[in-house]
């Protein structure tokens, strides 16, 4: 009788439709009722031939999770497929967590829609008066763009444009104009131990000894001037631009994104306060413009917290539903993938993924921002499925003491999401 019952039951559920192949958009996927395969720590996943492609990857992510970690850490993951336009995996999305460098990719995408992709990073060099008998009858004022690029040859460059006019000595004052940003030197909540690199408007290859640089190079050049400088801002009128050199968003991002430097991230960050010409704006005039751009998502931006524009501050806090709503908002727009895209690094390949993924389908095909702080691991991006479906990502590790552990959890999603 049992053995007629089972068969009566098993004959029923072969019966059920299996061809519900996506979410509903941003969905939660249930994973507590998941069947597990096998072990979450065995280095590939089963795969079921009679399941479909998502199927698959959504019992593979369940097993996954089902990891003896995440007993005591946290995580918050989100997986949407981009071609079909529907929700894949999410376990957490709404958790509130602290992004550590994966908050760049929401500083890069807000700076692609406001400013630009044609954006450049502008140091400028202006005289007043004249120049008699080989004397500059005026002063010497240089605003800071806040460049972390600004180098040797930059350098040469403006003391150049002074030399060509025939100019021998300074008989005025020289200025800086660091009214691109406040006078804080550091991010709101850094750690004092952090040995980050001052934030200043005028740097010289990322060091704030701009002034002594360009002194050194105007003795190198036999030009005679005073042996102090002070802050002032432009004269609205009797300046002439002598001189500027400028770098590109696409090299900033370049370095931001593959090098996860902060001082570019910082320095990209407070343009959006400078955007709108007042002197001295702070990082909460730029974390409004963050703010802004987290609305058009629709999304409400008092539910998150951006303090700083790299990730390095304790204070910020974001959910994996933001950064992959920012990473779709990307995607749909060619003005803003084709400049973030290749800025990315690649597994396996170069920038802070050089040496993970270096092998099996997730190898070359992720790009993906990495995130690191004391407790915190993150990695955020896309990658390319199996089946030519273009995916995004956000994967937040809070709580773990091993960043490898971390890793080893990340990558495998990696190979999950990109495995046939």
């Amino acid at each position: 009788m049992r053995l007629i019952l089972f068969c009566l039951i098993s004959g029923f559920f072969s019966l059920l439709p299996c061809n519900a192949i996506y979410l509903p958009k941003e969905q939660s996927v249930a994973v507590r009722d998941t069947f597990y395969m096998e072990s979450a720590d065995s280095d590939s996943v089963a795969q079921d031939s009679t399941l479909n492609w998502p199927q698959n990857l959504r019992n593979s992510l369940s097993q996954l999770i089902k990891n003896e970690m995440f007993e005591h850490t946290q995580l918050g993951m989100y997986v949407y497929d981009l071609t079909a336009d529907s929700a894949l995996f999410d376990f957490g999305k709404l958790q509130l967590m602290r992004p550590a460098s994966v908050l760049k990719l929401l500083t890069s995408i807000t700076a692609l829609t406001n400013l630009g992709g044609s954006y450049q990073f502008t140091t400028r060099l202006y005289t007043t008066g004249e120049v008699k008998d080989s004397i500059l009858l005026g002063d010497v004022y240089i605003r800071g763009g806040f460049d972390p690029r600004f180098g040797s040859d930059d350098m040469e460059a403006f003391v150049e444009a002074l030399a060509e006019k025939g100019l021998k000595k300074i008989n005025g004052n020289i200025y800086s104009d660091m009214s691109l940003k406040d006078t804080l030197k550091w991010g709101e909540g850094w750690c004092w131990d952090d040995d980050e690199r001052t934030l200043r408007p005028l740097l010289y290859n990322g060091k704030d000894i701009f002034m002594s640089k360009f002194f050194e190079k105007l003795n190198d050049n036999g030009i005679a001037h005073p042996q102090t400088y002070s802050e002032k801002l432009i004269p609205a009128d009797s300046v002439k631009l002598t001189s500027e050199r400028s770098h590109t968003m696409d090299q900033i991002l370049m370095r931001m994104l593959k090098n996860s430097d902060n001082l570019y991230a910082e320095a990209l960050f407070y343009q959006f306060g400078a955007k709108d010409g007042s002197n001295y704006p702070s990082a909460k005039v730029s974390a409004a413009k963050v703010n802004n751009f987290i609305r058009s998502l629709g999304l409400d931006p008092d539910d998150y917290n951006i303090a700083d524009g790299s990730g390095l501050s304790l204070y910020n806090y974001v959910t994996p539903q933001l950064i992959v709503r920012a990473l779709r908002y990307a995607w749909q727009r060619n003005n803003i993938y084709l400049h973030l895209f290749p800025a990315l690094p690649l597994a396996g390949v170069d920038g802070t993924l050089e040496n993970r993924m270096r092998s099996g389908y997730a190898f070359s095909n992720v790009h993906a921002k990495t995130g690191t702080l004391r407790g915190v691991s993150s990695l955020a991006g896309y990658a390319t499925s199996a089946n030519d479906h273009l995916i995004c990502f956000c994967i937040l590790n809070q709580g773990i003491r091993s960043n490898n552990t971390a890793h080893r959890f990340q990558d495998k999603v990696c190979k999950i999401i990109t495995q046939p």
